[in-house]
């Protein structure tokens, strides 16, 4: 099950469909929205940068009119530390990867979300190896990252990973935050589905061209002399890391703002948290990721016959809006149940239980749902 197929909308260019899979989804919205990406190769992401590395010497070119450059590091902590430093020349950069390869990215991710760079790199999540190396599509990767301070979008199926590619780069544009935009490894990464494609006025339309010359006048550059990568004493930066709170608190607002502005071009509306099934629901399941599909069409035929259960689906899981969480669930609600996609050893609970029983518990205390 993909996206519903969205009405015309007045004014717009005649839709375009074309059947492709999750890989080719991404890579149709990073390479017009980049200028640079440092990319190595790790199953199940190696097609997205394949299919960049392909256009790039085929001549096409990106939203602006130029061809992405493009250079193949020795490792994913490479290319992360190439993107790194093409964010802090103003260029648009990009990177692919999973698993163990965003593990290595880590210390990297650190510094770009430390620095308010803003950027999407687009995770095919995949687990991380334990006892053995496996291609099991589990979000182990993903839920590691939790702590860097990026956003993540969840997509579920090839459409979603399509639309839900160019809204983290409008988000990540707005909020200054920069994003992971990751779906299921092999699940959507190689699912073919017919799909509808974003029109160029579409990602005209959502990317925000003062927003990019912003980000190029905070470029290094010896014009205009700034201090970066100093070390400071634990109460200079305990300070800077509070202060960044505001960008964070504003950043689900940000990303609802580019749903909605989205749903105006495409009339495919999207929120933070999507809730289906009956509005009297008294058993709901919380999923993210590809899960959310299969569970969709069986809660919709149970429904129909008298069920009363939901579904409530994670699109933005970092920031985790706990007020908008609580507010998608109906009042009617008695029993949540929280399907984690990953393992977490030794945890009172896995990452999704934990914000989901957390947002709750808060709500509730303060008066907000009852």
């Amino acid at each position: 099950m993909n996206a519903p197929s969205s009405p015309a909308v007045p004014g717009k260019s005649q839709k375009t469909w074309k059947t492709l899979d999750g890989c080719e989804a991404a890579a149709y919205v990073a390479f017009r929205l980049n200028e640079t990406m440092a990319i190595y190769p790790i199953t199940p992401s190696s097609p997205i940068a394949e299919w960049c590395d392909q256009w790039a010497a085929e001549g096409k070119k990106n939203l602006w009119g130029t061809a992405p450059a493009i250079i193949e590091m020795q490792s994913e902590g490479g290319a992360a530390g190439a993107v790194h430093g093409m964010l802090q020349t103003g260029s648009i950069s990009t990177t692919f990867t999973a698993s163990q390869g965003l593990l290595l990215m880590v210390p990297n991710m650190f510094k770009i979300a430390g620095e308010l760079l803003p950027t999407v790199f687009h995770v095919t999540a995949r687990t991380v190896a334990t006892h053995a190396l496996s291609i099991f599509g589990d979000h182990s990767d993903i839920m590691a990252c939790r702590c860097t301070g990026w956003g993540m979008l969840g997509a579920a199926s090839v459409q979603e990973t399509m639309d839900f590619a160019l809204i983290s780069q409008a988000a990540s544009f707005r909020s200054r935050l920069p994003f992971i935009h990751f779906f299921d490894g092999f699940r959507t990464s190689h699912e073919v589905s017919k799909i509808e494609l974003l029109d160029k006025s579409v990602l005209h339309a959502l990317i925000d061209e003062s927003l990019i010359a912003a980000h190029r006048a905070r470029a290094m550059s010896p014009d205009r002399p700034v201090l970066r990568g100093t070390a400071q004493n634990p109460d200079a930066f305990f300070q800077g890391r509070e202060a960044v709170n505001l960008f964070y608190a504003a950043c689900p607002d940000v990303v609802q703002m580019v749903m909605d502005e989205f749903k105006d071009l495409t009339g495919r509306q999207y929120q933070l948290f999507d809730y289906v099934g009956a509005p009297d629901a008294e058993r709901v399941i919380v999923l993210m990721g590809s899960g959310c599909e299969t569970a969709q069409e069986t809660i919709e035929y149970l429904v129909a016959r008298g069920e009363k259960i939901g579904l409530l689906k994670v699109r933005l899981y970092r920031p985790f809006d706990g007020r908008r969480f609580v507010e998608a669930l109906p009042l009617s609600v008695r029993k949540i149940t929280v399907l984690d996609r990953t393992k977490e050893p030794g945890a009172a609970g896995e990452p999704l239980y934990q914000d989901c029983v957390t947002a709750i518990l808060e709500q509730m205390t303060n008066g907000h749902r009852h």
